[in-house]
């Protein structure tokens, strides 16, 4: 699911692995990363994720959520199609408690999943700091609502982030666990479910077809979010159902295509370094905006199935390179990196603050054009204080 290249960190922690080859991480798991941190050291370093540059406190609430009327597309006796969606809103501050980054038995998961030999404490992990507040009281108001897809083996706990810093700008947003498609989702009886999928999905049909399901997952959250008179979420009054969008990291942002051809209610996306299965069409995305993030790839190629894409888009778009970053640099991953001692790859060249900040810049400023109606001249073109991205035209 990644664009076609791996790097030193990410094949540590099996990040950014081709889709076939990440269906057996477990047999294909990198060296243990010998960094020179003990478990002793890690466990008494606390992580904690950039702060929001927003005017908005964060509040966050998480949503168990059931679609009745569709079977599990991976497990179908385990019965219908159960998703962890994490809501983030405008809060007031200092009216919640500290909320957590992932429960001890997801975080145990991912790094289980990830670190060949793992001896990295779950703390580490899950008592990662955030900026959001549990069960705080919200801003009054009425605000656009971006959906976030996480990548394909990766928890929605890796666009924290970005998640945060929309919200602290004025935005609901919705991150989304894809049951049986990460490495562990933790529901409220307990139960963390395993990555079904990593073990079925290989070869680029059973690729598209993921990236359809999420795009189904998608629209299903979003009835449960938008339903009158009984919306799933207890603050979905805070939602304006008719500016909507989505953005994803690897086969979570490939599966804005599909969304975004299905749902008439998504108006734009992002897709955040993301192979393409299911390809734009030759008809286009019925003039919708689309703006592609990724990493350069070796001697100046391009991920095939973004060239075909860009030349099919009919509406707003930007397809930007963000030099110095790999596969991961679009997610909280660069932080736990440093956090936690581990190398960056051979061509990744940004710092941890810098890789999100960027990302947190232009998807932050794509959906203030596109569901605010706020001009942006960042999008317009290079800029000299973000000299790392560069603009195809």
């Amino acid at each position: 699911m990644s664009r076609l290249r791996t790097t030193a960190a990410a094949a540590a922690l099996l990040l950014a692995l081709p889709l076939s080859v990440a269906a057996a991480a477990p047999a294909l798991a990198a060296p243990p990363v010998n960094s020179g941190t003990t478990a002793a050291d890690t466990a008494a370093a606390r992580i904690e994720l950039p702060r929001p540059t927003g005017p908005y406190a964060v509040g966050q609430e998480v949503l168990h959520l059931v679609d009745r009327n569709r079977p599990d597309p991976w497990v179908p006796a385990s019965g219908p199609r159960q998703l962890m969606v994490s809501m983030y809103y405008p809060a007031h501050a200092g009216t919640g408690t500290p909320a957590p980054y992932m429960t001890p038995a997801a975080a145990r998961a991912l790094l289980d999943g990830k670190v060949a030999g793992n001896t990295i404490p779950t703390e580490a992990v899950s008592g990662t700091r955030t900026w959001s507040e549990s069960g705080a009281r919200p801003q009054g108001g009425h605000y656009p609502l971006v959906v976030l897809s996480p990548g394909f083996t990766m928890p929605r706990a890796t666009l924290s982030g970005l998640a945060e810093d929309l919200t602290s700008h004025g935005y609901v947003v919705a991150v989304i666990d894809h049951t049986y498609e990460n490495t562990g989702t933790t529901f409220p009886d307990g139960r963390t479910l395993p990555c079904t999928a990593c073990g079925i999905v290989v070869g680029d049909a059973a690729a598209a077809r993921l990236e359809a399901g999420r795009a189904k997952d998608v629209s299903f959250v979003i009835d449960r979010l938008t339903d009158r008179p009984h919306p799933a979420w207890r603050y979905a009054r805070l939602i304006d159902r008719d500016r909507i969008g989505m953005a994803g990291h690897s086969a979570g942002g490939a599966s804005t295509v599909p969304a975004l051809l299905t749902d008439d209610r998504i108006r734009a996306g992002v897709n955040l370094d993301g192979t393409m299965h299911y390809l734009v069409p030759e008809s286009g995305l019925g003039g919708k905006p689309f703006m592609m993030i990724g990493h350069p790839l070796a001697d100046g190629a391009e991920d095939p199935s973004w060239v075909t894409s860009w030349a099919r888009l009919d509406g707003w778009k930007r397809l930007l390179t963000v030099d110095g970053s790999d596969h991961g640099s679009f997610t909280d991953l660069p932080v736990f990196f440093e956090g936690l001692g581990l190398p960056k790859g051979p061509y990744t060249t940004l710092g941890s603050g810098r890789a999100l900040a960027l990302t947190r810049q232009y998807v932050g400023a794509f959906f203030d054009l596109q569901l605010k109606g706020v001009p942006q001249p960042l999008l317009d073109g290079p800029s000299a204080a973000n000299p790392e991205v560069r603009f195809t035209s």
